[in-house]
């Protein structure tokens, strides 16, 4: 077994230091290596060492005894942690739990305050405060922009969408946070800017081909010419058709896909120009 390092050395003070000395050695040891903080293979072995050594100079019947005997006046598997106060945070060290407001000292009136003296001071506990609403706009509002106002804290507020918004959106305004939330359309469907419509024709104009009108994103219909012999499936892919992109790379693509309408019912006069159809065909 390995031979443990003296308390006072493992915490850097001397044997006369005072109990505001020991906290603040610990503090600072217990900072350095902290596992979230220090990513060397060894933090987590000297992270326990300190708080050992802590749990024992810390206390002043501890103490007293460590004193005059050294680690033999302890059981090293007796070792139960540390009792905190309401804000404790635990970290797996051969189960002890570490009390934040010995870790960093007390004064805080708040938790999450403590949270932000670790954490570097990065505003934790805003972060945590800050409302988020979902809106949930039409499909078209979300292609073309719109504006939406909703009331926070008994103020009006209009929100602006911007073109190309997406479901998962997030508009970050300093007092909340806005998600959108897009439904669906009737017919289009979307992948991030691009459109995808299936648009149904008749067999004869498959066969035949001709024009046919397709609904576009702008309300207008748009005429697309249908090749004689088209197949059940055939995509048809409009350029720069799709959603204006929302990190200003332009527009995205509109794909059209094809498809077939059977007719259920026909007449006798359609069967008997259908065999013969067939007949003609091979």
């Amino acid at each position: 077994m390995a031979t443990k390092r003296d308390y006072y050395d493992v915490l850097g003070v001397d044997k006369s230091a005072s109990e505001a000395e020991i906290k603040s050695a610990y503090r600072k040891q217990a900072l350095a290596w902290h596992p979230d903080r220090n990513k060397s293979s060894e933090a987590e072995t000297k992270f326990k060492e300190i708080n050992e050594a802590y749990e024992v100079l810390a206390n002043s019947e501890k103490r007293k005894n460590y004193d005059q005997f050294g680690h033999a006046a302890f059981d090293p598997a007796g070792a139960s942690g540390f009792s905190g106060g309401p804000f404790t945070y635990s970290y797996s060290t051969n189960g002890q739990n570490i009390n934040l407001e010995d870790l960093f000292g007390g004064g805080f009136s708040d938790p999450f305050e403590i949270f932000d003296s670790f954490f570097g001071g990065q505003g934790f506990r805003k972060a945590r405060s800050k409302p988020h609403y979902s809106l949930k706009i039409d499909f078209i509002d979300a292609v073309n922009g719109t504006e939406k106002s909703f009331v926070h804290q008994g103020k009006k507020y209009n929100i602006k969408i911007p073109a190309g918004a997406d479901s998962g959106t997030r508009i970050r305004y300093q007092d909340f946070d806005v998600s959108v939330e897009i439904k669906p359309h009737q017919f289009f469907k979307r992948d991030g800017a691009d459109i995808y419509l299936d648009h149904e024709i008749p067999l004869t104009l498959a066969i035949l081909g001709g024009n046919t009108s397709i609904p576009t994103l702008s309300g207008d219909d748009l005429k697309l010419k249908i090749r004689p012999g088209t197949q059940i499936g055939t995509a048809i892919r409009l350029t720069g058709k799709g959603i204006k992109d929302l990190h200003g790379r332009g527009y995205g693509d509109f794909y059209i896909r094809l498809l077939i309408k059977i007719p259920t019912r026909i007449t006798n006069r359609q069967k008997d120009l259908l065999r013969q159809f067939e007949q003609e065909s091979g």
